[in-house]
């Protein structure tokens, strides 16, 4: 009897497992489509998703003779209209030169038309190829016949001599995906690093095939970091190889890779290289007096005159000096020129490479070259101060951390003293903005009045380039933050044009304001603050906060009251603080000469909070933008 129950244990678990194993989804060769993917209506992972990669498929090999293959194959099911944009494809290789070359691209529509199946084929006249500079080429397409319920897939391989081109692997994207797998079978004698940042559970997990099934979709959440860091993915890098008498080291440390790139003829030997009318500049900041005076001399010189070809690259395409003359460039040569004259003028100023906010943060403990998409200047004062110059953007200040770099890490690379270093990028002092509200209300509800804004450093850079992006008109719209009850009548800037003083903005508006009758006015003082709405109103999230730098705002109303009304109802003065005292907000209110007068304080003494912070972020919010909306009431006498 024992033996019978013991072989009913385990033709369960043989059963239970091989069920298991059912469950995991898997690819499916190129052109052959399951019936039951064609019919499929919504995504099991996300019922609200409007696509779904059905699977992704990947594997790097190498030939004979030590060349990279690497091959990719993705199939991705469209729900609705909304999905469409999944059906529109771009990436890009290392075609410059040689180095990579594609082959075997191939992309189809697949659906069903009665009952039939109807498989549409990408034109080769319609794939797209566009080098976008001397080593990354671009690939695009759309594909044709695409309505929901079709299926786009599309499969390319590349090939390259140099190993150290080894792709990294995203298993996670914007919409779900129900298969992604990255197989590597790596010839003895060639090592590669890897960094493998995956929380999911892997059904595949062995020294050469990587997977993951029923993955959600990366979701954009505000004020989260670029959807790379948020996303399941494994980057590698080149340690070494011995392979015959061919034995040699790559970045297998940051000492290496500052070597590397001090040599390189992309990189630090620009530096070095002279610019036609330079004399002129450099002659005007000797006669500056002070380091300050000097390096914003350059940097606005450079800024003003040169023009960033929204191409960002770690390494130069024409070169600083040729750039230079064109007066145009991609980051690397704008920022390489700041450097050069800077060093030229005698201030201590180093090549510094960076990763945009967009291009996903660098990890110190991996060091490698190729997580990088940008080069600055960096010009260290002491221990604690140092700038760091980034001319692409008209809006950059010299003094100030580009915002699309704060709290990330730059690596600087001093070759003349074989010095490098990663510095974390950041601004811990509060940055001001203020804002005061003085209106009259009248007895029909009316109110009238002036509004002062005040904006420093990144505030005031803020407003500066979305004005002068969108325009008056829609800057004006953005101001009034879709109130139909909010008009504003004329709008004035003060100090527009100097970077080294707050921009000044006066408004003049009118508000009905909102459910007022003959009896009652209710006014809420958070109009025209930008602080009415609660960015915080999801009760879970997934992803960390990074406010990229802290706040602290200073806002004041007084709002006369109407002849024949007199106050029914007073928001109370109140505080409170997160626990750790690294949000803070207060509220005063009470009533003076007639009006009513309201005066908040927010301060914001650290900028970013882990995913495991929000349960208290969100109750604070939520308390908060009670507080910052809730109504004065005023009764007819």
């Amino acid at each position: 009897m024992k033996n019978f129950f013991t072989l009913i244990l385990l033709l369960t678990i043989i059963a239970f497992a091989k069920a298991q194993q059912s469950e995991i989804p898997t690819t499916e060769p190129y052109g052959k489509v399951d019936k039951a993917d064609l019919e499929m209506t919504s995504c099991d992972v996300e019922k609200d998703a409007n696509a779904e990669v059905l699977f992704d498929q990947g594997s790097v090999t190498f030939t004979p003779r030590y060349e990279l293959v690497y091959e990719r194959h993705t199939r991705i099911k469209i729900f609705n209209d909304k999905g469409n944009d999944w059906a529109n494809v771009k990436f890009i290789y290392y075609g410059g030169y040689g180095i990579q070359t594609m082959s075997d691209l191939q992309a189809e529509t697949i659906g069903s038309k009665n009952g039939v199946l109807e498989i549409t084929k990408v034109d080769k006249k319609q794939i797209f190829i566009k080098q976008i500079d001397k080593l990354v080429t671009e690939v695009s397409f759309a594909f044709p016949n695409v309505k929901p319920g079709s299926i786009v897939e599309y499969k390319y391989a590349t090939i390259t001599a140099f190993q150290g081109f080894f792709p990294k692997w995203m298993f996670q994207d914007e919409i779900p995906t129900r298969y992604s797998e990255f197989k590597t079978d790596v010839p003895v004698g060639i090592n590669y690093r890897s960094l493998v940042m995956v929380t999911l559970p892997f059904v595949k997990n062995t020294d050469q095939v990587k997977a993951l099934a029923n993955i959600p979709s990366v979701r954009r959440e505000p004020y989260m970091n670029s959807v790379e860091d948020n996303s399941q993915r494994i980057y590698y890098v080149l340690q070494s190889f011995n392979l015959r008498a061919d034995m040699r080291n790559f970045s297998t440390s940051w000492k290496k890779v500052a070597e590397d790139e001090g040599l390189a003829d992309d990189f630090g030997r620009q530096i070095h290289r002279k610019l036609s009318g330079e004399d002129v500049i450099l002659n005007n900041a000797k006669r500056l007096n002070t380091q300050a005076e000097k390096i914003a001399y350059i940097f606005n010189e450079v800024r003003n005159d040169m023009k960033w070809n929204d191409v960002d690259v770690s390494y130069t395409y024409d070169g600083t000096s040729e750039s230079w003359n064109k007066k145009t460039g991609n980051s690397t040569e704008i920022n390489l020129v700041v450097c050069h004259l800077l060093q030229k003028a005698g201030i201590n100023a180093l090549p510094m490479l960076v990763s945009t906010r967009k291009n996903g943060r660098v990890n110190p403990a991996f060091p490698t070259r190729y997580r990088f998409n940008r080069t600055v200047t960096y010009v260290p004062i002491d221990s604690a101060n140092y700038y760091v110059l980034d001319a692409t953007s008209k809006y950059n200040l010299y003094n100030e951390v580009p915002v699309d770099l704060l709290n990330t890490f730059g690596f600087y690379v001093d070759d003349p003293n074989s010095a490098f270093d990663m510095v974390f990028l950041q601004r811990t002092s509060p940055i001001r903005q203020l804002i005061l509200i003085n209106a009259e209300v009248n007895p029909d509800g009316k109110m009238t009045g002036t509004a002062q804004f005040r904006s420093f450093d990144y505030h005031r850079m803020d407003v500066v380039e979305k004005y002068k992006t969108v325009g008056e008109e829609k800057y004006i719209d953005f101001l009034r933050n879709g109130d139909n009850n909010l008009k504003i009548t004329s709008i004035k800037f003060e100090n527009m044009e100097i970077d080294s003083l707050p921009l000044t903005q006066n408004v003049d508006f009118s508000l009905n304001t909102s459910g007022s009758d003959e009896h009652y006015i209710y006014i809420n003082p958070s109009v025209l603050t930008g602080l009415s709405d609660n960015p915080f109103s999801t009760e879970k999230r997934v992803t960390d906060i990074d406010f990229k730098y802290c706040s602290l705002y200073s806002i004041n109303g007084i709002y006369k009251i109407p002849a024949g009304f007199k106050i029914d109802a007073l928001p109370k003065s109140a505080s409170m603080a997160m626990s750790d005292k690294s949000i803070s907000f207060r509220r005063v209110v009470g009533e003076q000469d007639g009006s009513v007068v309201v005066r908040y304080t927010i301060s914001y003494q650290k900028s970013v909070f882990f995913k495991e912070d929000y349960p208290e972020l969100y109750e604070f919010y939520k308390k908060m933008h009670e507080m910052l909306i809730e109504p004065i009431v005023l009764k007819k006498a």
